[in-house]
């Protein structure tokens, strides 16, 4: 902006008046009295002439700019209070405020308009770099000055940092100086001279913030993701989702953080590590890893009802203060899909820290996505998943986690290391006694036979699954069960036992309202045995609901499943465009 000031001048007949207001200074602020002290000779009133009282030299200073044209730049202004004395009557005049806050209060009240001033691309960075360092230097390493553009974040005072570091040293290389800033621990440190540098600026934004808000800020130091919402800033500060909202939005305001859609703020990067370098006790990471697990089970309620919980709370868990709440199947998995990166970043946090019980259970969490999308490439995560189970010598979580890895990879078409996993699942839950984990393992270990082409074992195991839910008195797990068996008698063409145990499991629990994925996959198998008993009309009719069901509630399996089984009994055009979207949407990653 005052680039554009200095080059606008011309238009400006009048005159040009300046003042630094050193809102976010060391020193201390001018009164607008002195400024306009500043002003007044400026536009031809001598010193002797000018009020004594802040009320006289305001009103003389508005009736000398009520009819001249002139450009005023108000810079490094702190809020809006500051500056609304030092504006100009004229309607021809012009003011420009800089500020690293958004003042929205002159917005409301003066008809200001907003000028956001992005971060550099790197091409403009490598070009201010250049300005610094002379062109012949800069562009004679053009990768190694592109990569420090980019780990300065585009942050001009970044970039000149790093270029009067260069400058002391004529005989550095650009990729020498891009390789200290590499490093993560030291790049901060790198990026401060003397008492200037992204540090200090940040840390005099932040003196001026309350003290409830700036704590917010240290606290989403915490935070292993880059995007956070009002539940998950609320759980790192032991707060509540409104007063945290409340923070985020003065965050905003001063540009430490940024709203990148409604509800969702993230951080620059270099502001993130300021905010880790900031002490907040020891128990952050906990209480968002801690809340994720909250929400995620929350949303698998909303997502599959009925269904088991995936395991018991983890030792000293810190429950957040609220809950999000998930009003249906459709919020939760918009949740999910939200969230999914940030979701797997706090798994890897939670491993680096050795929160082992917290690790494998964020994986579990995962699973309503990884059926979802099953073809994703889950199974790096699940393995960490594995490992942290078995670090934190907890039976149960790796009986579980097997299960689910030994089902990735058998649709991943790694049928024998699945195997592998999922036979020792099996076992482990056998000797723990935990029935719905060892049912939940004959399930997997079937799909396994299946795929190799043992649709007898696959049937019989689906069996002894079946007898192992109805042993616990599970009706959720056994029409699951019952689901997968089903599903081995059509593949067997035994239609009419297919069917039988299709409508025996939809009867166990009627969820004609909702689109929960066992329910899906017992009406596929329900209309594909209706087709192998000549049942044509019913049939095509079953599978097109279906079909038109997992569509709209986001089940791309189901929907290829469903498509597929169209195709093959009435193959057409239509059916066969629907089908392959289907299927990009199943195997393109999110």
């Amino acid at each position: 902006m005052l680039h554009w000031a200095h080059h606008g001048r011309a238009g400006f007949p009048d005159g040009l008046l300046y003042a630094d207001l050193r809102g976010f200074g060391d020193t201390s602020e001018p009164t607008f009295v002195e400024v306009l002290r500043e002003f007044l000779p400026a536009l031809g009133v001598p010193h002797s002439r000018i009020p004594e009282s802040a009320n006289g030299a305001a009103a003389l200073f508005r009736s000398l700019t009520a009819d001249r044209r002139l450009l005023v730049v108000l810079d490094n202004a702190r809020d809006s209070k500051q500056v609304r004395p030092l504006l100009p009557s004229g309607r021809r005049c012009v003011t420009v405020v800089t500020s690293r806050h958004r003042l929205p209060g002159l917005i409301v009240t003066d008809t200001a308009r907003l000028v956001a001033v992005d971060v550099f691309d790197p091409q403009d960075g490598t070009m201010l770099l250049a300005e610094v360092l002379g062109e012949e230097r800069v562009f004679a390493e053009p990768a190694a000055a592109r990569r420090l553009a980019e780990l300065c974040g585009g942050l001009p005072l970044a970039l000149r940092v790093a270029a009067a570091r260069l400058a002391q040293r004529p005989s550095w290389s650009l990729a020498a100086m891009a390789a200290e800033l590499s490093d993560e621990s030291r790049r901060l440190s790198l990026l401060d001279v003397e008492d200037t540098g992204v540090r200090a600026a940040l840390r005099l934004t932040l003196q001026q913030l309350p003290r409830d808000v700036s704590d917010l800020f240290a606290h989403l130091g915490c935070h292993p993701g880059t995007h956070v919402d009002r539940y998950a800033a609320a759980a790192l500060a032991g707060t509540d989702p409104g007063s945290a909202e409340a923070s985020l939005e003065r965050l905003t305001v001063a540009h430490l953080v940024t709203e990148t859609a409604p509800g969702r703020w993230t951080m620059h990067d270099l502001v993130r590590l300021y905010a880790r370098s900031l002490d907040t006790g020891p128990h952050g990471l906990t209480r968002v890893l801690d809340h994720y697990i909250a929400t995620a089970l929350a949303a698998i309620a909303a997502a599959e009802p009925g269904n088991e919980d995936c395991f018991p709370l983890p030792a000293h868990y810190l429950p957040p203060a609220v809950i999000r709440k998930f009003a249906d199947r459709s919020a939760a998995v918009a949740w999910y899909t939200t969230e999914r990166n940030d979701l797997t970043q706090a798994v890897s946090a939670a491993h680096a820290a050795g929160l082992h019980d917290r690790t494998w259970r964020i994986v579990m969490t995962l699973w309503p996505l990884m059926v979802w999308r099953v073809r994703d490439g889950w199974a790096p995560l699940l393995k960490t998943g594995l490992e942290a189970a078995r670090a934190d010598a907890d039976r149960y979580g790796e009986a579980r986690v097997l299960n689910v890895l030994g089902w990735v990879l058998t649709e991943e078409g790694h049928i024998a290391e699945a195997l592998t996993h999922l036979e020792a699942a099996s076992a482990l839950a056998s000797c723990a006694g935990d029935t719905a984990a060892e049912a939940n393992a004959l399930i997997a270990l079937a799909m396994a036979q299946a795929a190799l082409g043992s649709l007898d074992d696959a049937a019989q195991g689906c069996e002894r699954a079946v007898e192992l839910a109805r042993k616990g008195g599970d009706r959720g797990l056994e029409r699951l069960t019952m689901q997968h068996l089903a599903r081995h008698q059509a593949d067997a063409g035994r239609w009419r036992e297919a069917l039988d145990t299709a409508t025996e499991a939809l009867a166990l629990d009627d969820r004609s309202a909702t689109a929960d994925i066992p329910r899906i996959l017992l009406l596929i198998v329900r209309g594909e045995a209706l087709l192998g008993l000549g049942n044509e009309a019913e049939g095509l009719t079953q599978l097109d609901l279906v079909a038109r069901e997992a569509e709209s509630s986001g089940n791309e399996d189901g929907a290829v499943r469903a498509l597929g089984a169209l195709l093959r009994a009435s193959p057409n055009a239509a059916l066969q465009t629907r089908y392959d979207a289907a299927l990009v949407r199943l195997t393109t990653p999110t």
